[in-house]
């Protein structure tokens, strides 16, 4: 591993430490839209609301992340890195700070809102990889970046529950809120200064998403088989916690969230897919990683309960989706080197509109189908997201690059 890491100081325009610090900054930001979700009857609680109320404002955090997805992340293609990711953490902070001081569930939706918007910049900080990295090394410094930003997604379930039982909820918060200001002034000595397309203005670029599925055929691929999988990916692990909720299981919500970390592997995985994919290309990652899933989400519909068996299904699903989306979104962020940030907000957009149709038909489907049809639906959409990097050659992809 040294010495894959003095070839991504080497190859790229971004140092070492620099790379490290953007994957924990990634991490730290993605992790804010999650620690109070194993919370959630605390702060009913404390804000004497009832569960219904706490979920309410809670969902309010992914509307706010999408909106970020679109209005803030293209800030990278058009000012410094050092400025808009350092002015977004300081805003996390904030809004984590507000959101502390909520005192009924509206004022904490207002706030969980602006938190999932400044979450964002775990997205943000993968299209900075994208726009300064040396091309022959990009998929290994992005996944290095989203190796921190599946760590966040894990960690910020598995230590908010952790922190909210040591020091309320609302410490909690005020802890990560002070988190994200230190590593906002990190980030303005740190980050790379360089402008962008600074005469494009900023209305410009956000009318200029729309256009882009249009204009660029592997765009419009990787979002579609994206969503497919991360549609897949949301309705495993949101089934799983309904169905392990009842009987004959009837887990706590603590050992729910256990289960969580079989997501380890997927960590490790999307450093590893990095580097594969610059050596062997992204087609092949993303079909091997597909083929990894596929099989380990037909032995989920049947392995529920061995729990070790789950475990290594789980890890398994999680590592081959995520070597598949490194890969995916390293043919995204190529399109176009000089406008990476319009790029990634374009395919996050839609494959974050997957994943949130997989969230709620899979907490729906257990209740109206059982825990075996689900697995098996997702086994599709999988399947079909498999079926259309197959079908579609990657010679598509060089024929719509500049």
């Amino acid at each position: 591993m040294g010495t894959e890491l003095i070839a991504v100081e080497r190859d790229t325009g971004i140092r070492r430490p620099v790379v490290w610090f953007m994957a924990v900054a990634a991490a730290l930001g993605t992790a804010g839209i999650y620690p109070l979700q194993p919370a959630i009857a605390a702060v009913g609680r404390s804000l004497d609301a009832s569960l219904a109320e706490v979920g309410v404002a809670l969902a309010c955090g992914p509307v706010g992340y999408m909106l970020g997805l679109a209005l803030l992340v293209p800030l990278i293609d058009r000012s410094a890195p050092r400025t808009v990711v350092s002015v977004q953490f300081w805003a996390l902070g904030i809004a984590l700070a507000a959101a502390a001081a909520a005192r009924s569930p509206w004022l904490l939706g207002i706030a969980v809102g602006l938190i999932g918007a400044g979450s964002s910049v775990g997205a943000q900080l993968s299209s900075v990889a994208g726009r300064f990295a040396d091309p022959g090394r990009r998929a290994t410094v992005l996944g290095i970046v989203t190796a921190g930003i599946s760590a966040g997604i894990l960690v910020g379930r598995i230590v908010g529950g952790w922190l909210a039982e040591a020091i309320g909820w609302r410490g909690m918060l005020l802890l990560l809120a002070a988190a994200c200001a230190a590593v906002g002034s990190a980030a303005r000595a740190v980050l790379p200064a360089a402008n962008g397309d600074t005469a494009t203005s900023y209305l410009s670029l956000l009318r200029g998403l729309p256009g882009l599925y249009a204009r660029h055929p592997i765009l419009r691929l990787a979002a579609s088989r994206g969503a497919l999988w991360f549609f897949a990916f949301c309705a495993i692990w949101a089934g799983l916690a309904v169905a392990l909720s009842e009987p004959p299981f009837s887990y706590s919500p603590e050992r729910i969230g256990l289960y969580a970390c079989a997501g380890l592997l997927g960590i490790i995985a999307t450093r590893i897919a990095g580097t594969w994919t610059d050596r062997v290309g992204p087609r092949r990652v993303i079909l091997t990683g597909l083929a990894l899933a596929a099989i380990a989400t037909a032995a989920l519909s049947a392995t529920l309960s061995d729990t070790p068996i789950t475990l290594l299904c789980l890890a398994l699903f999680d590592a081959g989706l995520f070597a598949a989306q490194v890969a995916n979104q390293s043919t995204v962020l190529a399109i176009d080197p000089s406008a990476t940030a319009r790029f990634n907000s374009a395919y996050m957009l839609v494959y974050f509109v997957g994943g949130s149709a997989g969230t709620a038909f899979g907490a729906a489907a257990v209740a109206w189908f059982g825990w075996t049809a689900t697995t098996l639906i997702a086994l599709v959409t999988i399947i079909l997201a498999a079926a259309i990097t197959l079908v579609v050659r990657s010679t598509g992809a060089r024929r719509t690059r500049p």
